[in-house]
């Protein structure tokens, strides 16, 4: 096992064992587990990531794909992006969602509010200026 798939597997561990809840670097942040299918290989995988709740409507998280400031999309990016669906562990709750992609000023804004929130993704975003820019899903549940 990789070092990252490790890292991941002891991540969704603790979430499930917590009730949603994590220490480490994610300790007090939002967090979901993002299922997803390969597109080339259809095998589920299940990632860890930080997510920003919508202001008002409860059933709608935006998702950041940063791969921490990497210079490439990340691949449960790609492939919920690819399916326009997937299911997500948020809590004790796990439901199906549906994918859209933002894009324009809604990303930025969204985008702007978490990195005001976590200053990381502010880093992120300034690690991939350039580069390319850090991809905004909303999951809104099905």
């Amino acid at each position: 096992m990789s070092e990252a798939a490790d890292w991941n597997a002891k991540t969704i561990a603790e979430f499930r064992a917590n009730e949603g809840r994590v220490g480490g670097v994610f300790e007090g942040a939002p967090l979901v587990l993002v299922h997803h299918r390969g597109r080339k290989s259809g095998q589920e995988h299940v990632t860890p990531t930080m997510y920003l709740p919508h202001d008002t409507a409860p059933d709608i998280v935006y998702v950041f794909a940063t791969k921490g400031g990497a210079p490439t999309n990340p691949d449960w990016y790609r492939n919920l992006a690819a399916a326009g669906e997937g299911t997500i562990e948020r809590g004790t709750a796990t439901y199906q969602v549906t994918v859209r992609d933002l894009s324009g000023a809604e990303r930025d804004r969204i985008y702007a509010e978490q990195a005001r929130r976590y200053p990381g993704f502010a880093e992120y975003a300034r690690q991939t200026a350039g580069i390319r820019v850090i991809p905004v899903l909303e999951l809104r549940r099905a």
